[in-house]
């Protein structure tokens, strides 16, 4: 019998490591292979820490105890392998050969020492297990660590090899786009208007790391192409130096500067700080491009001359008589030469002709006439979960998935304004907002209150500072309802008895952030 229950007993403790492993490589992975975020994630996730001090506990007492006991705390190993057992994922971890190398460092790093002690002292192998799981964090960071110079010299022969693909074509033009938020719907929306008169090649998706644009221009940039638009995204100061570095743009264009990333960045001034290093890199000749309807764009001394573009007055490219409806938007716009151009479009939402705008400066400056790229703008497309219109005339999904912030919750929530219907919002609100973080979430919920029929607030923890707002706004309790999941809420939507429906997908939190 003791023999049956060891076998138990080591089997559950086995694929309790290997569902940990699983699921600990995987929030690594998102959270971009970065200690601080990886720390950040762990200490934020109560229930994981709770998990690892369970097994802890359990393996301790199976160790102490007898064997009538032992069928209990088993139970308890039985939970934490429920716990950590992999699910669905929004983003599933992709198996990289960085994944691959670190799951083999890992096995290492806990096979040796569960050998060794299983070869000499037997009797104490469930705990020294426990003591390894309830350490788990720093075994990944080992893992890390030890294949730290493999990772920097395979990297930097990828990074080589790039650079030796841009040096073979000295007269592509490259155009880096940044900013805390617009920056993607900028660089597809520049890559259709630029397409009128050039062969153009951009990042794909949201490919705005060093090895994504690295990736990018290894698998996919060819002799044919005569602009390269690179997407660069950074989370705490330099990382648009380091993507500078690789492409030396010629070229750069600074959407928006705002509190997205603040917990990683840590201050606005850093965020400031990095978005310009991509003025700082352009050479002398280069054309640099400014959103100047933006305060915190505008409060910083930049020395370079610039090109602006804007509603507001001041700006070199200007959009007036803007109509915006639920079928799309029309507006004119005016040249620093004082040409006007009228131009309608499908996308959705005043935010859109600052973006539209940005792309038209760049566009013109490049030797395209406005009239040229008339066509090209009436025919562009959302960019996909960024206020992309979904579904049928009676049930209207506004698609608005993707990695929201301050300025896009207002941005979304005019949108839906402009429809008729019952509007619905479904939301689990914003993050990585740092300190300002509850304070912006309850300013969401008032603004919520004076738009929306009904609220679905996904994750109870996560959306309370907006529930706490749209009590602040008196709004009707029967009208907000708190659900675990996107599903649960789609859910609630349906069951709602108004006939036609709009729904607002505001944010869909990654797999790091789901409650657990």
């Amino acid at each position: 019998m003791d023999l049956a229950y060891d076998i138990v007993l080591y089997t559950v403790t086995a694929i309790a490591f290997v569902f940990t492993g699983i699921f600990h490589l995987h929030m690594f992975q998102l959270n971009s292979y970065s200690y601080k975020e990886y720390q950040h994630w762990l200490f934020r996730n109560s229930k994981v820490l709770f998990m690892h001090v369970l097994f802890a506990v359990m393996c301790t007492l199976i160790a102490t105890s007898g064997f009538a006991v032992k069928i209990i705390e088993l139970l308890g190993l039985f939970t934490v392998v429920w716990f950590f057992f992999p699910k669905k994922a929004k983003k599933p971890l992709v198996y990289t050969m960085r994944v691959k190398r670190l799951v083999v460092t890992l096995t290492i790093i806990v096979i040796v020492p569960l050998g060794l002690v299983f070869i000499y002292c037997r009797e104490h192998l469930i705990l020294v297990a426990g003591l390894i799981f309830i350490a788990f964090y720093f075994v990944i960071m080992l893992a890390n660590l030890i294949n730290s110079p493999i990772e920097k010299g395979v990297n930097q022969r990828y990074i080589n090899d790039a650079k030796k693909i841009l040096k073979g074509m000295p007269d592509l033009k490259i155009i880096g786009v940044t900013g805390s938020y617009g920056k993607t719907s900028v660089k597809f929306y520049l890559g259709d208007l630029l397409k009128v008169k050039y062969n153009v090649l951009v990042t794909p998706e949201s490919y705005n790391t060093p090895m994504g644009v690295v990736k990018t221009i290894r698998g996919s940039l060819q002799p044919i192409h005569n602009i390269f638009v690179c997407e660069m995204g950074a989370k705490k100061v330099g990382e648009i130096k380091e993507i500078c570095d690789i492409v030396h743009p010629h070229h750069g264009v600074i959407t928006s500067i705002g509190p997205q990333h603040l917990e990683t960045f840590g201050s606005l001034d850093n965020i400031k700080k990095t978005k310009f290093e991509l003025a700082d890199a352009l050479p002398q000749n280069g054309m640099l491009f400014l959103n100047g309807d933006n305060e915190h764009i505008a409060s910083v001394d930049c020395k370079k001359a610039a090109i602006r573009y804007g509603i507001g007055g001041g700006n070199n490219y200007t959009a007036s008589d803007i109509k915006v409806s639920d079928i799309g938007t029309k507006f004119t716009v005016t040249d620093p030469e004082g040409n006007s151009q009228e131009f309608s479009t499908q996308l959705l939402g005043e935010h859109n002709v600052i973006n539209v705008l940005g792309a038209i400066a760049v566009a013109t400056s490049f030797g395209i006439k406005m009239q040229q790229l008339r066509l090209a703008v009436k025919n562009l497309k959302p960019v996909p979960h960024r206020l992309q219109l979904m579904g049928t005339p009676d049930r209207i999904i506004i698609d608005d998935a993707y990695n929201s912030n301050p300025s896009g919750t207002v941005a979304a929530l005019s949108t839906l304004n402009l429809f008729s219907g019952c509007k619905i919002i479904v939301t689990p609100g914003m993050v990585e907002l740092g300190t300002s973080q509850d304070e912006l979430n309850r300013k969401f919920g008032v603004d919520i209150a004076a738009v929306c029929d009904y609220a679905i607030l996904v994750g109870k923890k996560q959306t309370k500072p907006i529930f706490d707002g749209l009590a602040d706004a008196k709004y009707p309790q029967e009208k907000t309802f708190v659900v675990s999941s996107i599903s649960e809420a789609m859910a609630v939507v349906d069951g709602l008895p108004e006939t036609k429906k709009v729904i607002l997908l505001e944010n869909d939190l990654p797999d790091d952030y789901a409650e657990k």
